[in-house]
C-alpha cells in the first residue's frame, strides 16, 4: 500500500469517529434555540393573556359607564317627556298657533249664525233691541199691548280670540284676547244694507304663575255650569253672569280643592222711585271683594263663592254707603254611560248684589230720592240643567231659569220696576262632523214687575257654528 493510500484511510477513519459528535452538538443547539423561542412565545402568550383581561376588565368598565349614561339619558327622557305631556295636558285640545322667537300665539274661536223667531204676548220690542237677539227677560213687554212676532236672522255672534305664551325661567306668562259683535249697538237702518257690527272686548288678561290680571268672567261666577244653548246665554235669569277687570290669586288646597281670592271693578246700580231704570253714577272707591272654592269629586265638580261689596252713591256733596254681600253654589254632576249626560245647577242668594245676576235685572240698591240713604235690594236666582247625550252625535238639554227681587219695605217702588222672571227651554243639538254644530231650540219665559204686571215670550231659535 502506497503512503498516500494509508493517509487517506487514516483521515477517513478520523472523520467517522468524530462525526457523532459533531451532529450531537447541532441538535443540542437546535434544542436550546427551540427552548428559547417557547420561552418567548410562552411568555407572549402569558403577556397577551395579561393584556386580553386587562380589555376585558376595560370593555367591563366602559359597558358599565355605558349602561349608567343610558339610564341618565333615559331618565332625562322621561322628565321631558313628562314635562311636554304636563305642559300638553294643560293646553287646552283646540289649541292651534305659531311661534315668533320665545313666544307661542294660538288662534281660537267660531263663526256662529242664529236665526230667531219671537212672539211677544203684550206688545212689541223696540226697533235694535238686544233682547230681539240674545233672551233678555227685562225686554218682554208687560201690560196689555197686542201681542207680536218678528224673526230676526244675523251672524254677529261670531267669536274671534288670540293666545300668546311666552318662557319665564321654569314658569310662562301669558296673555289672552276675545271679542265678539253680539252686544254691539247697531246703526239705525244697518239690515237694510250691510249689518255692520263693531267688535266689542270679551276678555283681555294676562296670567303668572298663581295670578290673573285683567278682564276676565268674574271669580263669582261658575262658567262650567251655563248649558249648550241656541241662545248666547240660555237661562239668564238663575245665573252669576259678569265679566269685568279684576286682580286674582288661585292655589290649590288639596289635590282636589282649589281657592281662589279677587278684587274685582265695583259698581252700583241705583233703583229710584222715579223711573224703573237704574243710575250709574260710578262713584264707588272699594273694590268687590270674591272668594270661590273649587272641588273635584268621583261625584262631580261643584263651587262655593261669596262676595262682599261696598256700594256707593255721591249726588250734591250727599254721600251715602251700604253694604252688600252674596252666596252662589254651584255643581256639574256626570252620569250615563260613558257620562255623556249630566246635570248642572246654581243657586245664588244675597243681598245688593243685582247687577251679577240675569245681566242687571235687578238693580243693587234703592234710593228713592237724591239724598236718601241707600237701601239693598234682596235677590235670589237659581237654574237646573240636564244635559241627554242620545249617543253618537245627538244630544239634548232641558233647562229652566228663575229670579225674584224681594224690595225694600216702607220704600215706595216704581210699578215698571222687574219683580221676577222665570224661562224654561229645550234643544236638540246634532255635530255631523267634528267642530260644527246645529242646533234647534224652544224657549217659553215670563217677566212680572213689582205691579203685578206681565208679560211672555215664546221663541223658536236655530244655530249654525263653526269651532276653529
Amino acid at each position: 500500500m502506497s503512503m498516500n493510500r494509508r493517509w487517506t484511510c487514516a483521515l477517513l477513519a478520523a472523520t467517522s469517529l468524530a462525526a457523532p459528535h459533531v451532529a450531537q452538538a447541532a441538535i443540542t443547539e437546535r434544542e436550546a434555540a427551540l427552548e428559547a423561542r417557547l420561552e418567548r412565545l410562552e411568555a407572549e402568550m402569558q403577556q397577551l393573556r395579561a393584556d386580553l383581561a386587562a380589555a376585558r376588565e376595560d370593555q367591563a368598565a366602559a359597558d358599565t359607564r355605558t349602561q349608567e349614561a343610558l339610564a341618565s339619558v333615559t331618565a332625562q327622557n322621561a322628565e321631558v317627556a313628562t314635562r311636554v305631556a304636563a305642559a300638553e295636558t294643560a293646553r287646552p285640545k283646540t289649541e292651534n298657533g305659531f311661534t315668533v322667537g320665545a313666544t307661542r300665539f294660538t288662534l281660537g274661536g267660531y263663526v256662529r249664525v242664529n236665526a230667531i223667531a219671537s212672539r211677544w204676548s203684550e206688545g212689541d220690542v223696540g226697533v235694535g233691541a238686544l233682547g230681539k237677539e240674545f233672551y233678555l227677560p227685562q225686554h218682554i213687554p208687560v201690560g196689555d199691548a197686542p201681542s207680536s212676532t218678528d224673526m230676526t236672522m244675523m251672524a254677529r255672534q261670531t267669536r274671534f280670540s288670540l293666545g300668546a305664551a311666552t318662557p319665564v325661567g321654569d314658569k310662562e306668562i301669558k296673555g289672552y284676547l276675545e271679542f265678539d259683535f253680539a252686544l254691539a249697538t247697531a246703526p239705525a237702518g244697518a239690515q237694510r244694507a250691510t249689518n255692520p257690527y263693531t267688535p266689542t272686548l270679551r276678555r283681555a288678561f294676562l296670567q303668572y304663575d298663581h295670578w290673573l290680571i285683567g278682564q276676565e268672567w268674574s271669580t263669582f261666577q261658575n262658567t262650567a255650569v251655563l248649558p249648550e244653548s241656541t241662545d248666547f246665554a240660555g237661562p239668564i235669569e238663575g245665573t252669576v253672569f259678569n265679566r269685568q277687570t279684576q286682580i286674582r290669586y288661585t292655589t290649590r288646597l288639596s289635590p282636589a280643592l282649589e281657592l281662589a281670592v279677587a278684587l274685582e271693578n265695583p259698581q252700583t246700580e241705583i233703583l229710584s222711585s222715579a223711573s224703573p231704570g237704574y243710575l250709574d253714577l260710578d262713584e264707588d272707591r272699594l273694590p268687590d271683594l270674591v272668594g270661590r272654592l273649587n272641588w273635584s269629586s268621583s261625584l262631580g265638580n261643584f263651587t262655593l263663592a261669596g262676595i262682599v261689596r261696598e256700594l256707593r252713591s255721591e249726588l250734591g256733596g250727599d254721600k251715602h254707603t251700604a253694604a252688600g254681600w252674596g252666596i252662589s253654589g254651584s255643581g256639574k254632576i256626570p252620569f250615563g254611560p260613558d257620562n255623556r249626560h249630566d246635570l248642572r245647577f246654581m243657586a245664588t242668594y244675597g243681598q245688593g248684589i243685582g247687577r251679577y245676576l240675569g245681566l242687571g235685572f235687578v238693580g243693587d240698591v234703592m234710593q228713592p230720592q237724591a239724598g236718601a240713604e241707600l237701601a239693598v235690594i234682596d235677590n235670589f236666582a237659581a237654574l237646573a240643567a240636564l244635559k241627554l247625550g242620545w249617543g253618537g252625535t245627538l244630544r239634548s238639554t232641558f233647562m229652566g231659569g228663575y229670579q225674584s227681587a224681594s224690595y225694600p219695605g216702607g220704600l215706595l217702588v216704581h210699578d215698571m220696576a222687574n219683580k221676577r222672571a222665570w224661562s224654561a227651554a229645550a234643544n236638540l243639538f246634532w255635530t255631523p262632523v267634528e267642530h260644527f254644530d246645529v242646533g234647534v231650540e224652544y224657549r217659553h219665559a215670563l217677566r212680572e214687575t213689582v205691579s203685578g204686571a206681565d208679560g211672555a215670550l215664546d221663541r223658536m231659535e236655530f244655530a249654525a257654528k263653526y269651532s276653529f
